[in-house]
């Protein structure tokens, strides 16, 4: 039995094992992140892969995400990926306690699935294979390295001999791995600053529109009575997208391509678009992941050139129906081309966000906005290619994960005081909110206390546009006790907001907003 055992080899120590495994995960995925520096932040094989899992996760569980954990849905992603690898990185350390191959086996697997992500990336070139094959030499090297002086640490052990690694030198050989691993991806992360386009931000200063919109008049909203602001400042914005890693794209780096179904193709930089005669719109925009009662609609003034002249001097050709616009991280969206043509829509190529240059978030340095359309539809950005096509042509990347071709935002209203499950003084309370119907208008509110109550129409904010938002605010006596309060809205078509409740997908929901509070 003994002579069995010593031909299969010393037994490592079931923590030591986990820890190699676990250490050599660590200087895999730093290598990748440090020669992805030198590349492009996505070109790192943990970034590839969570790139790749947004891609294959299923409408339903994405939708969950965004609904669950908002603008955290993406770390949430990161931190689950992260659980799993360091587990299996373990798992892989434990079962080679004898011999290195499982180990080995999974770390190259890891670096072939991070190669292969990164292949599939639309946005990167062959070059940037180098990251996964840098996160495969080292992460295989290191667990070789690591396993191999531990074995021999446990072989000495066995045999009582000392001419081997002491117990110290193997913990110094893992800490140093680890120090060099953490340092790496450092280096990494700094390099890719090198690229940030925060300091070609800032170095644009105020953008100052030749024609601006028109002043937000002093009874827009009832932010007093509990409604939001009328202008949503650019730190509190919504922002969901599929991005991992925000796009760094400096101004001088960036241009924009304009082809296709058109009989001039044009190329623009930003020198080009800024020395425009800039114009500034007051726009709100709302996601198609928002649920009834939820909180994805922000208005900003945004400036930047009309999308529709833009398209004019490109002379679009019969037959045209889409927009195919593509983000430099190779998202991509469909908008109808009558949508961005009709001069009294206002669509824009936006380059400007509240006076200052757009927040590198939300889509430095240009994007789109058609007003009246869900963002996934209208709102691309980072935007650097757009190509006038037809539906049949071009499928964007919503549209092949089941959600609808048109996304014209459905009318909508939400209640923002008092909140769900408040307690409030029983006697006057009074209930606030905001409602939407972009490019059609807000005509009235109705509000009622009780699912049997009569509806009351609620007092309404100056109108700032038909692309904006409507604040709204009324008042009812209230016993003590818990109560519900109900809103709809009903816009300029006539069109009285349904209460029928439908998810967001395929095309947004649709439902009144309900709230139960207890007054006392």
């Amino acid at each position: 039995m003994k002579t069995s055992r010593a031909a299969q080899g010393p037994r490592l120590p079931l923590f030591g094992a986990a820890l190699i495994g676990v250490v050599a995960l660590a200087a895999a995925l730093a290598a990748g992140h440090l020669v992805a520096g030198f590349i492009s932040a996505n070109a790192s094989p943990y970034l590839a892969v969570g790139n790749g899992a947004i891609d294959l996760t299923p409408v339903e569980l994405k939708d969950f995400a965004v609904r669950t954990f908002g603008v955290y849905d993406k770390l949430v992603l990161l931190g689950g990926m992260a659980v799993v690898m360091v587990l299996a990185a373990a798992v892989a350390g434990i079962a080679s306690r004898r011999s290195p191959v499982p180990g080995i086996v999974l770390i190259a697997a890891f670096g072939l699935l991070g190669g292969f992500a990164v292949s599939q990336r639309p946005d990167l070139s062959t070059v940037a294979l180098l990251a996964p094959l840098a996160s495969l030499i080292a992460g295989v090297g290191v667990f070789f390295w690591l396993h191999r002086l531990a074995t021999a640490r446990s072989q000495a052990v066995e045999e009582t001999s000392g001419a081997a690694p002491s117990r110290r030198s193997v913990l110094l050989a893992g800490a140093g791995a680890v120090v060099a691993a953490g340092a790496a991806g450092a280096v990494g992360q700094l390099l890719a600053g090198t690229r940030d386009a925060e300091s070609s931000r800032e170095a644009i200063g105020r953008l100052v529109p030749v024609t601006p919109a028109p002043p937000i008049p002093a009874d827009a909203d009832f932010a007093k009575l509990g409604t939001p602001t009328f202008l949503t400042s650019n730190r509190d914005f919504y922002r969901v997208d599929t991005a991992l890693s925000v796009p760094q794209v400096r101004v001088e780096d960036w241009s924009l391509r304009l082809h296709g179904m058109v009989r001039n193709e044009k190329r623009f930089s930003y020198d080009d678009i800024r020395n425009r005669p800039l114009i500034e719109r007051t726009i709100t925009m709302t996601c198609v992941s928002n649920e009834v009662g939820g909180t994805y609609v922000s208005t900003a003034n945004f400036i930047g050139v009309d999308l529709g002249d833009l398209l004019r001097e490109a002379e679009v050709l019969p037959g045209a129906e889409q927009i195919f616009s593509t983000s430099v991280d190779g998202w991509t969206a469909g908008s109808p081309v009558v949508a961005a043509l009709d001069p009294g829509r206002g669509a824009m190529l936006a380059i400007g966000m509240n006076g200052e240059p757009l927040p590198v978030e939300h889509g430095f340095p240009a994007r789109m906005v058609i007003p009246g359309l869900y963002g996934y539809v209208s709102a691309t950005k980072w935007v650097k290619d757009l190509e006038i096509t037809t539906w049949k042509a071009r499928r964007a990347y919503w549209l092949d994960r089941g959600w609808g071709e048109q996304a014209p935002i459905k009318t909508q209203s939400r209640i923002d005081s008092p909140k769900g499950f408040e307690t409030v003084p029983a006697g006057k309370v009074r209930i606030s909110g905001v409602a939407w119907a972009q490019h059609t208008g807000v005509e009235r509110v109705e509000v009622r206390l009780g699912a049997r109550g009569n509806w009351q129409p609620a007092t309404l904010s100056r109108e700032v546009g038909i692309n904006t938002w409507r604040m709204w605010w009324t008042e009812f006596d209230v016993p003590a006790g818990s109560h519900q309060v109900t809103v709809r809205a009903v816009d300029k078509s006539g069109y009285t907001q349904t209460d029928a409740r439908a998810g967001t997908v395929p095309d947004g929901a649709t439902g009144w907003h309900v709230i139960s509070f207890t007054a006392r």
